[in-house]
């Protein structure tokens, strides 16, 4: 889930940038120091969208830089467990597919997509299933409910995301188009 915080750090200006328009420095070395980090408790910082407050500098002793407290606005991804998130699968292995969910990818195990049979095509690059002959391959998109989520600070490409299909309301979006359908004519 994307969510907009507001949040407070301490931003180092060097010598050589302050004599630039201090709010653009700022909000530049905020997006250097955040975007793309991960955090366990916040989630992985997505944007700096905006600086709204600079308290006045200070200097340290043997440092030529200055440092201002910094209020801003941030867009994160936090994927929270139970979630219903909707995806593109980016790869197709053996033992299931990679689903591209914002700026992670989260595992769909091979056991996690369906009650029936799934077998590997490798030529293909596809899942198949058994009894209804129903493939799913890179770039189909599906809708998927997060049940593990293990974030990792020091490499956020690290993070496992485990995902599962096997409820109503669940699957790739034509194969949930196709039981809407069905309902609709029997009723």
């Amino acid at each position: 889930m994307y969510v907009k915080i507001r949040a407070v750090d301490v931003v180092r200006v060097p010598p050589e940038r302050l004599g630039e328009d201090l709010a653009s420095t700022v909000k530049e070395l905020l997006k250097d120091k955040l975007e793309g980090r991960m955090d366990k408790r916040i989630g992985m910082f997505v944007a700096v969208l905006d600086v709204v407050e600079m308290k006045e500098g200070r200097i340290v002793i043997g440092d030529g830089g200055v440092y201002y407290e910094t209020v801003f606005d941030a867009l994160v991804f936090r994927p929270e467990m139970q979630e219903i998130v909707e995806g593109e699968i980016v790869e197709i292995v053996h033992f299931g597919a990679f689903v591209e969910i914002g700026p992670l990818d989260g595992l769909l195990h091979i056991s996690q997509i369906t009650d029936e049979f799934i077998s590997y095509d490798e030529k293909g690059a596809k899942l198949v299933t058994g009894e209804t002959n129903r493939t799913l391959g890179e770039r189909d998109r599906v809708r998927a409910r997060i049940v593990a989520i293990s974030l990792n600070e020091r490499d956020p490409g690290e993070s496992k995301i485990g995902l599962t299909m096997r409820q109503p309301g669940l699957g790739k979006i034509e194969w949930i188009e196709e039981e809407r359908k069905k309902e609709e004519s029997v009723e």
